[in-house]
């Protein structure tokens, strides 16, 4: 398994040496606590993290991750032409279903530009899932005119199978291609996302390269996670799963050691191994800074890393239910 260099630009726009993103906009901050929020981006565009990606459903209508970029950018000024924009939208907050019409994805663009108001262009627009009602043929045209109108900078997609792809990237070039990937989802290496997205040249954004905490060193018992936390609703972990998906994030950890390294670094650096982005999400500074430091895993690594994924096989689904039926369409 050979190593591939993470792309240093997507369509253009110049991404951080670090080749990492950074995606700490999925939690619903409340406004009171966007000053703590601003402290974490500026440390993650400080270490060279500067392709941040959020969305218009990544909250509620009046306190989302545009009114947190907002707020930042009206903080820092100065930081704008720095950091590459990624947004999702088109995807309706109360039904948790995607809404990818002409229509639909036009008032998205108009409420996530009206709420920055300004103070940062969107760099790249995205529908978050892909419509299974609308002809991605459609909704790739509909994001085009916004293109060519100055709304945007440029088309990405989320969570697309290889075909689907090609279809979108046939219409108007695709800059970015967000998709899970990491030693828990390995999936789009050998389903074609990942070689499509190569062979076209179109950079690839990972998003849970630590897959949702497992690999951080973190979670090695149920009970590390709070009665609340949403991920005791996801499949994986659940309590009769819970120990056999820990035994891969174990033996990654046997892996950091040996490299004096964090489980953390070692998932990341596996994800940007295979050319892609990997956007880590994080609610503290010192996550941030551990997570854009570069490890480098040696062919050794790699296939050790690869005989754990062969042997202890992860179960359970990455969403379940409806959400999983909008995943690689």
């Amino acid at each position: 398994m050979g190593q591939h260099a993470a792309p240093n630009s997507i369509a253009g726009l110049s991404v951080g040496s670090t080749g990492l993103g950074l995606l700490s906009f999925t939690r619903p901050w409340a406004r009171s606590e966007y000053i703590d929020a601003a402290v974490v981006m500026k440390a993650a565009l400080d270490q060279g993290a500067n392709f941040w990606n959020g969305g218009l459903h990544y909250g509620t209508a009046e306190a989302n991750s545009l009114h947190l970029l907002k707020y930042y950018f009206d903080t820092y000024p100065e930081d704008a032409s720095k950091v590459v924009l990624s947004i999702k939208g088109a995807f309706d907050r109360t039904t948790y279903q995607p809404d990818c019409s002409p229509e639909a994805i036009r008032a998205s663009v108009e409420e996530a530009v009206g709420i920055l108001d300004g103070v940062k262009k969107i760099d790249i627009f995205e529908c978050a899932r892909v419509d299974p009602t609308v002809p991605i043929e459609i909704s790739i045209q509909a994001l085009a005119e916004l293109v060519k109108e100055g709304k945007i900078g440029a088309i990405g997609v989320s969570e697309a199978n290889a075909n689907t792809i090609r279809r979108a990237h046939a219409v108007h070039p695709i800059a970015a291609v967000e998709i899970e990937l990491s030693l828990f989802t390995p999936d789009p290496l050998t389903n074609g996302v990942v070689d499509t997205c190569h062979e076209l040249g179109i950079a690839i954004v990972a998003y849970g390269p630590v897959a949702r905490g497992w690999l951080t060193g973190e979670l090695t018992k149920l009970e590390n996670l709070p009665a609340n936390d949403m991920r005791r609703r996801l499949p994986r972990f659940q309590p009769e799963v819970f120990d056999q998906n820990y035994k891969l994030a174990e033996a990654v950890e046997a892996v950091a050691k040996r490299k004096g390294v964090t489980v953390a670094q070692v998932a990341i650096a596996w994800v940007r191994s295979h050319g892609t982005i990997p956007i880590p999400g994080s609610i503290r500074a010192e996550r941030v800074i551990e997570n854009c430091k570069e490890v480098s895993l040696s062919k050794g690594d790699l296939e050790e890393l690869q005989t754990i994924m062969d042997t202890l096989p992860i179960a359970g689904q990455r969403y379940g239910g409806q959400h999983e039926k909008l995943l690689n369409q």
